[in-house]
């Protein structure tokens, strides 16, 4: 019986650096196409996706529509959600360049500034999202890996956390459209 005592927190600690595990974006340094954010969130983009629960069941689809511009260096990525409910949601992201490479990333709904870095074709973004869960405000981590596909094309997956535990997954393929259409102009 006592050794059972042993296993357990072994066990229990085990899991927690599993799930508190980190892809290691380095990973990715010699992948093409190069994941430069000026370039691709530019102009007119569609996102189309789901949210997973921590399950891995599909409870929620959307799509979305992005426009992204830059000026003196700072992008404003539009984002505009409908969900398959009917929903609506609105987030306008603000990516500011840090000293050193990456961005600053903040957007109305996110907690403090999140941080995003690139190599090689992927982007990681983390950052805490606010969103309203059973009518109160609840704060999720989210570490969002985007790896560009091709010139026009970027996949996206969000890790949803809370207290280092697993909550769920959004999976999104993003579009990028003529450049000079903005989603403003778009039905």
């Amino acid at each position: 019986m006592k050794r059972n005592f042993i296993y357990i927190p072994a066990a229990l600690l085990l899991l927690l650096t599993i799930s508190c595990s980190n892809q290691n974006l380095e990973l990715y340094k010699d992948r093409k196409p190069a994941f430069v954010a000026e370039e691709f969130f530019d102009g007119y983009l569609t996102a189309h996706g789901i949210l997973k629960n921590r399950s891995g069941e599909v409870t929620r689809t959307f799509h979305a529509t992005i426009d992204a511009s830059w000026q003196e260096g700072v992008g404003t990525l539009k984002e505009r959600f409908i969900f398959d409910d009917g929903e609506i949601q609105y987030r306008t992201w603000t990516l500011t360049p840090r000293e050193h490479g990456g961005y600053h990333a903040t957007a109305g709904d996110v907690v403090g500034t999140g941080i995003a870095d690139t190599s090689g074709n992927a982007m990681n973004l983390n950052y805490v999202l606010r969103i309203s869960y059973q009518g109160k405000p609840l704060d999720l981590s989210v570490d969002d890996w985007m790896y560009r596909v091709d010139d026009t094309t970027v996949i996206n997956e969000s890790v949803l956390s809370k207290w280092g535990f697993h909550v769920g997954t959004i999976q999104l393929a993003i579009v990028r459209h003529d450049h000079r259409q903005t989603a403003l102009e778009k039905p």
